[in-house]
């Protein structure tokens, strides 16, 4: 059984959580997020920080608690630090531009990709490499993930978008078999 799900979050300076049955409330200094949990659970706010408990002793009750948990100390560190992912561009002619709140990408297409960002996220660029920054952990991989279908990375070329973090297993072309 996990031992992490039993431990409280605790809540940095400067955040304030608020408990309302199964719905939390964490405001900090970049923002707030609201979320409501299974009633599987029980959330409850104490001086140590927000401490989750499961309400029975089944599997589904203990999973439950660990993801509750996971999901509360995301929020927490949203509001505080934010959440980024950086995306790089390559390829001939391939660029992107931030215009107000949506990214233009031109990928290869005959006609420019537009992404417009979600509530709470913002896009920036800064030559090849966009980043994708905002206080819900789920908007802004959901974001970066509909910046990098635009054009996935091509395993032959490497030209695409691709995270930042990420290796392109790159293939062999048709020369390659080729015996002189």
């Amino acid at each position: 059984m996990g031992r992490l799900g039993k431990l409280p979050v605790e809540l940095p300076g400067g955040v304030k959580a608020e408990v309302n049955g199964r719905e939390v409330v964490v405001t900090g200094p970049k923002g707030s997020l609201t979320r409501r949990f299974s009633d599987m659970v029980k959330i409850s706010l104490s001086d140590e920080g927000i401490s989750i408990e499961s309400k029975g002793d089944s599997k589904t009750e203990r999973q439950h608690q660990g993801s509750t948990r996971a999901h509360v100390a995301n929020m927490v560190k949203g509001v505080t630090e934010g959440w980024k992912k950086s995306l790089e561009i390559e390829g001939p002619g391939y660029r992107a531009e931030v215009k107000g709140k949506d990214l233009v990408l031109a990928v290869g297409y005959s006609h420019p990709v537009v992404i417009t960002a979600p509530e709470g996220v913002t896009f920036s660029q800064e030559k090849n490499v966009v980043t994708v920054e905002g206080v819900d952990k789920e908007v802004v991989g959901h974001t970066a993930s509909l910046v990098r279908r635009s054009r996935g990375p091509n395993p032959y070329t490497g030209s695409g978008v691709k995270y930042s973090d990420e290796q392109v297993r790159r293939k062999v072309g048709k020369q390659a078999g080729k015996v002189e």
